[in-house]
């Protein structure tokens, strides 16, 4: 069985063709290695590797879920690095005070980029344990 052509690149010119084969090549590159991340859950953070931090610096943790996990600086305290929509939900934290820390940290009542209050009371996750103060 033969395979069909592309079409658009069915009509080009050999020297185009032989100019775009390096091209499609790193494409395909590109789309390995971002599968082979993927399937290990593993993710860098682009932005500290452009800053000269080594891969292990720059990796980004997940957790049991494959969830990223917000990063925490030497006293445990949640950093805003890591606010993004829809970067996590209730069932990614303890207890209720850890969700609040996020919470706010990452907006607050005004505005829940995570989606963890959803009553709008200005108490995310409700339905957590309490968790104890620091």
């Amino acid at each position: 069985m033969a395979v069909p052509k592309f079409k658009p690149l069915e009509n080009l010119s050999p020297s185009t063709k032989n100019k775009l084969k390096p091209v499609f090549g790193i494409i395909i590159a590109l789309l390995l290695g971002a599968f082979g991340l993927e399937a290990t859950k593993t993710d860098f953070d682009v932005g500290k590797l452009m800053q000269g931090d080594t891969l292990q610096e720059s990796k980004i943790a997940r957790d049991e879920k494959g969830n990223l996990m917000f990063k925490r600086d030497a006293t445990g305290t949640f950093l805003t690095e890591n606010c993004q929509e829809n970067l996590y939900n209730c069932s990614n934290f303890k207890n209720q005070r850890e969700a609040m820390e996020v919470f706010q940290k990452c907006g607050g009542k005004g505005d829940d980029v995570n989606g963890l209050d959803g009553d709008k009371d200005g108490k995310p996750c409700e339905d957590l344990p309490e968790g104890k103060s620091n």
